[in-house]
């Protein structure tokens, strides 16, 4: 039996499916992988041929809205499904969910999965009804090749609720909700809350994230500055990479941030988990996500999280059991919950405490591999 897993981003198979995989090559399954810029991410693809996995080179855009090249890369997954033959097909992230989905069932494979992991850039403001052309086509594409799913697997209730809404999903569709890509509570396991010169846990706060403005990494750096008027000891890590995204942070505001000593910038990190360890409690204020694998994992490591009330975000966080909740682009109840670890540290350490029960109880990876797998039929 064949397994084949479309993906537009070589690194992300690893690291936020690779335990699935492992869980369904452990069944007997031989492992296909599609992906687009193999050379450009030459250490993953040489870990995933050593893990036993063939990987197939793709020409897609990631980014891209030609339709000649889109039309290119159809023709191009069929034919290469057709030559590989697999039994189940799972694709993930907008252009193989499409794409994929599209050229799976035109080849006839007879199980195919799609997962949705967040809505991003195509999906910005469709509460307010005002969509643009580009948004109308690819959500037409989206309910074209959905119907050729035979399960659809969603990151939070809400975006589920949202593509039924718009009637890019049947009602009567299977749809299942799953706890986010899950995080290996072994490797993240506990670490020591950093602390001040008089031994006690200090507040020092952390986000990771691509430099998007719909990551609300400017109103990280806005509390930031708030608090450090008020609080000058207080830290501000920031960890992330800069983006050709349209929402991007400039390279500009970045400097100055570092420059006013406004964040301490780790850069882009492989290993999160020292900035993890030097850091008391997560912040992510998103506007929207998926389920965020950076705070399940800070979770996993015993840190207190502040996020946003917004879909995908708000499962992570019982307000005021191991976090806080805020509103979207709210600086002001950004401040608000920062004050209040720093007034009260031990907040700190027994919402920490609560977040890795959390992690264990319901984010560990093997639990959310277990519930994909027999959604598919792998047993």
């Amino acid at each position: 039996m064949k397994f084949l897993m479309i993906s537009s981003f070589l690194p992300s198979v690893l690291n936020f499916r690779g335990k699935l995989l492992e869980a369904i090559a452990a069944q007997g399954y031989e492992i296909h992988i599609m992906a687009p810029e193999l050379s450009a991410f030459s250490d993953e693809y040489e870990k995933l041929k050593a893990l036993g996995y063939t990987v197939h080179e793709i020409p897609m855009q990631r980014t891209g809205t030609n339709p000649f090249a889109d039309l290119k890369l159809l023709k191009h997954l069929y034919l290469k499904i057709r030559q590989i033959q697999p039994d189940y097909v799972l694709s993930y992230t907008i252009k193989p969910v499409i794409y994929g989905t599209l050229a799976a069932w035109l080849a006839k494979v007879p199980h195919r999965f799609a997962l949705i992991t967040g809505l991003g850039y195509a999906f910005q403001n469709v509460e307010s009804g005002q969509r643009s052309l580009f948004q109308k086509l690819v959500h037409g594409l989206y309910a074209q090749a959905l119907k050729h799913a035979d399960t659809v697997f969603f990151q939070n209730p809400d975006d589920l609720k949202l593509f039924q809404d718009m009637h890019l999903l049947d009602v009567h569709k299977p749809a299942v909700v799953v706890n986010g890509s899950g995080v290996n509570v072994q490797d993240f396991d506990v670490m020591p809350l950093p602390v001040n010169q008089q031994g006690t846990v200090k507040a020092s706060f952390l986000l990771i994230a691509r430099l998007l403005g719909d990551k609300g990494v400017r109103e990280y750096a806005a509390a930031a500055r708030i608090i450090k008027a008020q609080y000058p000891d207080t830290e501000f890590h920031l960890v992330g990479w800069m983006d050709d995204n349209p929402s991007a942070i400039s390279k500009a505001e970045l400097d100055a941030w570092i420059a006013d000593k406004t964040v301490n910038y780790w850069g882009k990190l492989s290993d999160v988990r020292p900035a993890i360890a030097a850091s008391s409690v997560y912040v992510l204020p998103s506007y929207r996500e998926g389920t965020p694998r950076t705070v399940l994992e800070a979770m996993a490591m015993g840190r207190a999280v502040i996020t946003t009330d917004a879909p995908g975000c708000r499962e992570t966080v019982a307000n005021g059991v191991n976090g806080y909740l805020v509103g979207v682009k709210s600086v002001d109840e950004l401040v608000q919950s920062m004050q209040y670890f720093i007034e009260d540290p031990k907040l700190i350490e027994y919402m920490g405490q609560r977040s890795r029960e959390i992690a264990l109880n319901k984010y560990d990876v093997h639990q959310v591999n277990k519930h994909m797998m027999a959604e598919m039929g792998i047993h």
